[in-house]
């Protein structure tokens, strides 16, 4: 059976760098809510009319309008074989609608944390460049570019920051993050689908780590455990 993985971590925890690797070398797409609700927003149907005026109006998008968006996106030919959530669900609510979808679409659900300080978090997310070409990310601290500020991948290409990665932002989003997901955390875990990953890890690692779930080498990482 395919598999549905639901990335979990706080911002800066490495999940958009895992999806990436997940979707280049086992071809499972990332499906990044956020991403997803951007380009979703750009048509001209009353879906979209209803994100616009979420987005105008300053607000988070609801349970259910971001379950039709993750319903609709992965009812593509792309994500049969299964795909990668980056973002949803985000409450056990979402995560009940997610089981409803993953019965529909006859794929078995797998979370999987990663781990990680949130003093490293800090730094790692205040440092964090974005090439808006490739979408490679990068960090002054941990991972700068061999040209300041400009793209490996792309020369010339100026790397952005996110307006929201300052570090008194940053602190508001991890304690939201703390208060917010830990009932997701146990949702997972209390099922048994729940897998941990030392975020403190190498890239590679990491990814090493996170396969042998998707494939079912269940030895390579951490049994499931509640927190």
């Amino acid at each position: 059976m395919s598999k549905i993985i639901v990335l979990i971590g706080a911002p800066g925890a490495g999940k958009g760098t895992q999806a990436r690797l997940i979707q280049e070398r086992l071809g499972l797409p990332q499906i990044s809510t956020g991403d997803m609700l951007r380009a979703r927003s750009q048509g001209e149907d009353s879906l979209a009319e209803e994100i616009r005026a979420v987005q105008a109006a300053g607000k988070l998008a609801s349970d259910d309008l971001v379950n039709r968006v993750v319903r609709e996106r992965t009812a593509r030919d792309d994500c049969k074989e299964g795909y990668v959530l980056d973002g949803f669900p985000r409450t056990p609510v979402q995560a009940r609608m997610l089981e409803e979808l993953a019965v529909e679409q006859h794929k078995s659900i797998v979370a999987i944390v990663i781990d990680i300080p949130f003093e490293t978090l800090e730094k790692r997310t205040t440092g964090r460049r974005n090439c808006p070409v490739c979408g490679e990310i990068y960090n002054v601290f941990f991972k700068p570019p061999a040209s300041d500020e400009t793209c490996d991948r792309h020369p010339g290409t100026k790397l952005f920051r996110r307006p929201d990665d300052t570090a008194e932002k940053i602190r508001v989003r991890l304690q939201t993050y703390e208060e917010e997901t830990k009932p997701l955390i146990d949702y997972y875990a209390n099922s048994g689908r729940l897998f941990r990953v030392r975020g403190l890890d190498p890239a590679e690692v990491i990814y090493e780590q996170i396969k042998g779930v998707i494939v079912g080498e269940v030895g390579t990482v951490r049994l499931p455990q509640s927190v």
